[in-house]
């Protein structure tokens, strides 16, 4: 990269790019970051890939993980040997979860998604309460979800129609809910609409849930490795061992994920798939009801009468005290505070719940 051609417009919206192009220069090129590896990153810029590596202000030990590059990110890349990643710039969306250990932290799953796609296998894998702590993530992200049931050639029509009747009873939003035979392609078409031309979508579910089965359907290649899940609970095995950003024949880009066993809220999110239980807590006759035996408790008599599914309000119940603790872990953090953290309640906050 010793000089730097002029980029087109029709190279940069391969990948995704929707602004103006930029400024030609002999040093700098547009890029977009498609994979992270532990020896440095791997960018497309519409035309072709390359390696390159982080500029040493990206390397800093107290600077936030969440502003280091990430998998989806339009970055600037300069030449040099080896070429260097310059500038992140500014992210339309970003996807994001609590990391692990007791310090707060955010790790970004992927950058400038249009839509989410949540994948979780019908029988075995299929878990209501996933759905939702992965859709309450996706709501502050700035991209729209769809929720994807795969492995419909291996149900019964009845079963298929009842875990779509109780995500809809569950989620109470106008998600989307397409039930797929991640292999087939016929049955991969339903999702075209969302995967038109200049969208990036991202995949996200557990491991075995059919993310990379259906990645090869879409590129009509075996790229990504599968393995079959296991007999006895229907879980999978890591395949995707790193994230990485694929173009699509259709014009769209997509981000496929490793499974994620752990998924801490942020501290940021509205829960907004749970306004009808926020509307019904302001309902108490007093304001600071603890929805037991109360008076006038508005969720008691919801759940009493049958309006209120107890299993959806204990998820609510759940998913509340891990923001408000992770909003107050945000806190200290601004704050730079060194007082002890409150040990984490890990075996609450379980991907599998």
């Amino acid at each position: 990269m010793a000089t730097v051609p002029m980029q087109s417009a029709s190279a940069l919206r391969r990948i995704g790019w929707r602004g103006e192009l930029p400024p030609a220069t002999d040093r700098l090129r547009l890029a977009r970051v498609s994979a992270q590896h532990r020896a440095g990153y791997e960018v497309d810029d519409g035309d072709c890939t390359f390696n390159v590596q982080p500029a040493p202000k990206f390397l800093k030990r107290n600077l936030d993980p969440a502003a280091r590059p990430a998998v989806g990110d339009f970055v600037l890349v300069e030449a040099g040997a080896p070429p260097h990643i310059a500038e992140v710039l500014p992210r339309r969306s970003v996807l994001t979860r609590a990391a692990a250990g007791e310090r707060y932290a955010r790790q970004v799953i992927a950058a400038n998604i249009d839509i989410v796609l949540v994948l979780t296998g019908l029988g075995g894998d299929f878990n209501p309460a996933r759905i939702e702590r992965y859709l309450a993530l996706v709501e502050t992200s700035g991209a729209h979800a769809a929720v994807v049931l795969t492995k419909r050639d291996q149900m019964d029509a009845a079963d298929i129609e009842q875990a779509i009747a109780t995500l809809r009873t569950r989620l109470r939003i106008g998600t989307p809910i397409h039930a797929i035979n991640g292999k087939d392609s016929d049955s991969v078409a339903v999702l075209a609409d969302l995967l038109a031309p200049g969208i990036t979508a991202a995949l996200v579910g557990s491991s075995g849930a059919g993310k990379s089965t259906l990645t090869n359907t879409l590129l009509g290649e075996e790229r990504m490795a599968t393995a079959a899940t296991r007999l006895r609970d229907d879980r999978g095995r890591h395949t995707t061992t790193h994230r990485s950003l694929l173009r699509l024949a259709g014009g769209a880009c997509l981000i496929d994920t490793p499974g994620m066993r752990e998924l801490k809220l942020t501290g940021g999110e509205d829960l907004e798939l749970f306004a009808d239980i926020d509307e019904l807590t302001g309902q108490c006759r007093f304001a600071d009801c603890s929805h037991g035996n109360e008076p006038g408790c508005a969720v008691r008599e919801a759940l009493e009468g049958g309006e209120l599914d107890p299993e959806r309000w204990r998820h609510y119940r759940k998913l509340h005290d891990q923001r408000e603790d992770q909003a107050a872990r945000f806190e200290d953090r601004l704050r730079g505070s060194h007082e002890p953290i409150r040990p984490q309640r890990r075996r609450d906050w379980q991907e599998r719940e």
